[in-house]
């Protein structure tokens, strides 16, 4: 009786989950909980590819900066390398993705560690990397590579990996007409949302079944504009992924930082403290640009100190961290960008326990040593282990903790270390932890390590 009693509560939390609706307003789409895969994940990867990746000389807003900010740098380009008659959309035809392969891309995000990657499908250009039907003769399908560069990738990633795959749609468009006219008509028409921007969303949804869809482009204008919490509500009530999708803020001026399944706020976000609701912060390997820039310096890019620092800061305050590498027009990671992702990854092989799946502690960093020293935690059994992610080496081999509280039963250990580490307490305020002596070769990993705290008073 008690197993069939148990065996009907399953059933009806079932039933009660599936059959839960969500209205197109934000007070009941907020209501929709973050499905778990998100949180864990803790790490991904973001491609800027398009044809802004041809000139491959300024940004993602190259057409733009052309056209409109006139740059002086990009008029100069322009001007010194192609004919006066020289449209953007000339540079189309030479998008060739020649050397593209999904494949290898899908094993370098597996050895990185990424546990979900961003492809940009359409960037604020128009032009989409999959055979879209609103989007003639503006595709990749149609002109340059004449490939569906979306779904090459989502087979890749499924059939190799264990990653969860996602897309980036801007809504707006630089140019398009159509748009322009609804922006001249001071949005009093929506002619350009239900016959170009949500078009497009349905398209992708339905024929990739990503698991993120990333917007954005839709800072000018709010969310009723875009039909955004219409086109949410169908995307969690009845799309193939209505399970598993998360989205972020980017859905109308008056949604960012505050509607969402997880939020951006804005590129390159730090909140400088924990924040309750789940966030992530978007940023670039190459310090000036989101795409492939063929004049890049190896000073204009993170060291893999800089980028395991930046994971550590972010992961303790409760975000996710997307790490945008932008591949050339032939369809390559460059070198540099490929090293620091499987830097990364050699990295998380050794210490990914305490990033995966890890929660902020009370405190995100310690209050005696910093900067340098960041903490997450994480329920193992029984038992609750704190993690400190130390950026640098001591000096001297020692290091002063002041947030963990000791027990007499405290264990302290160094992840790909086996030897547990010496630690006392220092004049009653802090914690001083002894860092092994251990020669090159046997050093665990070459950037920062990690201190692994257990049976502490304030787990």
């Amino acid at each position: 009786v008690m197993m069939k009693f148990v065996v009907l509560v399953l059933l009806l939390q079932i039933y009660i989950v599936s059959s839960v609706r969500y209205e197109p307003n934000w007070d009941s789409l907020d209501t929709r909980p973050l499905p778990e895969w998100y949180d864990k994940s803790k790490i991904g990867i973001f491609l800027h590819w398009g044809v802004f990746s041809v000139p491959a000389v300024q940004s993602a807003w190259f057409w733009y900066q052309w056209k409109t900010q006139k740059i002086k740098n990009v008029v100069k380009f322009m001007e010194d390398n192609y004919p006066p008659d020289f449209t953007y959309a000339d540079f189309a035809s030479q998008f060739h993705a020649t050397f593209y392969n999904p494949d290898q891309w899908a094993d370098l995000f597996e050895a990185s560690g990424a546990k979900y990657v961003v492809l940009v499908t359409k960037h604020h250009e128009g032009f989409t990397l999959w055979p879209s039907t609103v989007s003639w003769n503006w595709n990749a399908y149609d002109v340059g590579p004449h490939r569906d560069l979306v779904g090459a990738l989502a087979d890749s990633i499924r059939n190799r990996t264990d990653i969860h795959f996602g897309v980036y749609h801007s809504l707006f468009e630089f140019y398009n007409p159509i748009y322009l006219q609804d922006v001249a008509n001071n949005y009093t028409t929506q002619d350009y949302v239900r016959n170009k921007a949500l078009p497009e969303l349905y398209e992708l949804i339905n024929r990739y079944k990503p698991d993120v869809l990333w917007s954005d482009g839709s800072w000018n204008e709010n969310s009723t504009y875009w039909n955004s919490t219409e086109f949410l509500a169908w995307l969690f009530n009845d799309s193939p992924v209505k399970d598993t999708v998360v989205t972020n803020d980017r859905w109308g001026k008056d949604a960012i930082c505050k509607h969402g399944s997880f939020w951006n706020c804005q590129d390159k976000f730090k909140p400088g403290k924990i924040i309750k609701h789940k966030w992530e912060s978007c940023m670039t390997i190459d310090k000036r640009a989101w795409t492939h820039r063929r004049q890049i310096q190896i000073e204009d890019v993170l060291t893999i100190e800089e980028l395991l620092a930046e994971i550590a800061e972010t992961v303790s305050y409760g975000g996710n961290i997307l790490i945008n590498v932008g591949p050339t027009a032939d369809g390559v990671i460059i070198p540099v960008f490929e090293e620091r992702l499987r830097q990364m990854g050699q990295w998380l092989k050794v210490n990914g326990e305490a990033i995966y799946e890890t929660q902020p502690w009370f405190e995100a960093k310690d209050n005696i040593t910093f900067p340098g020293v960041w903490y997450t935690t994480k329920k193992q059994g029984n038992s609750t282990a704190v993690y400190g992610i130390v950026t640098f080496w001591p000096q001297d081999n020692k290091i002063l903790l002041g947030v963990p509280v000791t027990t007499a039963t405290t264990r302290v250990t160094m992840l790909g270390v086996k030897e547990p580490l010496k630690w006392s307490v220092f004049k009653n305020v802090a914690m001083q932890i002894e860092f092994p002596v251990l020669s090159y070769n046997q050093m665990p990993c070459k950037w920062a390590w990690v201190i692994k705290m257990e049976n502490l008073k304030n787990q």
